[in-house]
């Protein structure tokens, strides 16, 4: 979608979109909802059921072929013509704007189960960088109390570095109590029991961006931008049944009379039971109820209009947003990347000396606390990062 600019997402990913796709109820609401719709058509292009009417006649109406019986009509009304074409016409694209709006339900769906999902791989890494932390903490604990007995350093360098394992197991304890939140959230997204397992596969890859997209173009393709379209042409056609239904409504039909045979005298097509064919036209003079569904129709496109241009104002906006947000965390990883690896190597000129001389303990501490710091906002640029994909994916309205 983004033109190869941003990385493939884990395949773990996808799959979870896929379920909340399929399990999600609001998304399911969405999808009946365009279902519904699409039961309107055949509603609103269909003729008016035919009418059929008998009577009887208690006392027979004497005539001079004969004595009337009883009394066959059916009828059937016509619009004018086009005004079932233009009704299915609204219809249907009313239709389309439902799956629009479940297309964009669907996407924004996905948005927020990756804003969900990338919040559990920060955890994740956070845990772990704290587990090595507390091992690295043990292994200079054990350091300085060699050191402490070998007379090369003091006692408060042990003490220090328990004072550091005390904070490391406490952040480690809670930690692991956010991840049941984190985790209930995601999975009722997903609809599904709140203690499932989720899978977490993340690159730490971020690509280089280049290019500032030409969002005019691609906006165009956002499934709600397409809804609000549909929609106004859904009002057009809807003008055009409104003035069609202010028309004349034509009807045919047919008329069998019984006739009885005469008692009095005989004639020609004496008893002949009669045929007659009939013709007939609604006079719509009534017009304040027609004007008025053409001037709602009027009105409804005008609203779109300036619901379109409003929306695309907005989505605008969040996309310079986004796009800063984008930018910001890939310079943030970049700076990350390099403030770890010089402190790695400071850390370890650090310990060597120390090794050697027991001096500076409490800066290899101090070091390695930056070290810890820059981890985890690595993985927390990683996280917002990836997240901020996910939205402009959003906003760009892919599919």
């Amino acid at each position: 979608m983004l033109l190869g600019t941003f990385q493939v997402r884990a395949q773990s990913l996808e799959t979870y979109f896929a379920t909340a796709a399929e399990n999600n109820p609001g998304l399911q609401s969405k999808y009946k909802a365009f279902q519904a719709a699409l039961q309107r058509v055949p509603q609103v292009s269909s003729l008016p059921d035919p009418t059929f009417s008998f009577g009887y006649f208690i006392s027979p109406v004497e005539t001079r072929l004969g004595p009337q019986k009883a009394k066959f009509s059916l009828s059937q009304m016509f619009p004018w013509f086009g005004t079932l074409k233009a009704r299915e016409d609204a219809a249907t694209l009313a239709a389309e704007a439902k799956f629009q709006e479940f297309v964009d339900a669907r996407n924004q769906l996905y948005y927020e189960v990756a804003a969900a999902y990338y919040p559990l791989y920060k955890l994740s890494e956070w845990k772990q960088i704290e587990r090595e932390n507390i091992e690295i903490l043990n292994s200079y604990k054990e350091i300085a109390t060699r050191n402490f007995e070998n007379g090369k350093g003091a006692m408060v360098d042990v003490l220090r570095v328990d004072i550091m394992l005390k904070d490391a197991s406490t952040n480690l304890e809670i930690l692991n109590q956010e991840e049941k939140p984190l985790l209930t959230k995601f999975n009722k997204m997903l609809n599904r029991s709140a203690e499932e397992k989720v899978t977490i596969e993340v690159e730490e890859k971020t690509d280089t961006m280049t290019v500032h997209l030409n969002k005019d173009s691609l906006m165009e393709q956002h499934p709600v931008l397409k809804k609000l379209e549909l929609m106004r042409q859904s009002s057009e056609a809807a003008e055009s049944a409104a003035r069609k239904n202010g028309y004349p409504n034509m009807g045919l039909g047919l008329d069998y009379v019984v006739v009885g045979e005469p008692t009095d005298m005989q004639v020609e097509d004496s008893g002949r039971d009669v045929i007659m064919p009939m013709l007939s036209v609604s006079i719509p003079i009534f017009r304040k109820k027609y004007n008025a569904a053409v001037k709602e129709a009027q009105l409804t496109q005008e609203s779109l209009a300036l619901q379109k241009e409003e929306f695309t104002n907005n989505l605008a906006s969040r996309y310079e947003q986004v796009w800063f947000d984008i930018s910001r965390q890939e310079q943030l990883i970049k700076l990350y990347n390099e403030q770890i690896k010089e402190t790695r190597r400071a850390l370890k000129l650090l310990t060597t000396a120390y090794a050697n001389s027991g001096k500076d303990f409490e800066e290899i501490l101090r070091m390695q606390q930056e070290l810890l710091k820059y981890k985890k906002k690595k993985v927390d640029a990683i996280s917002r990062y990836k997240t901020a994909v996910a939205r402009m994916e959003y906003v760009m309205g892919a599919q």
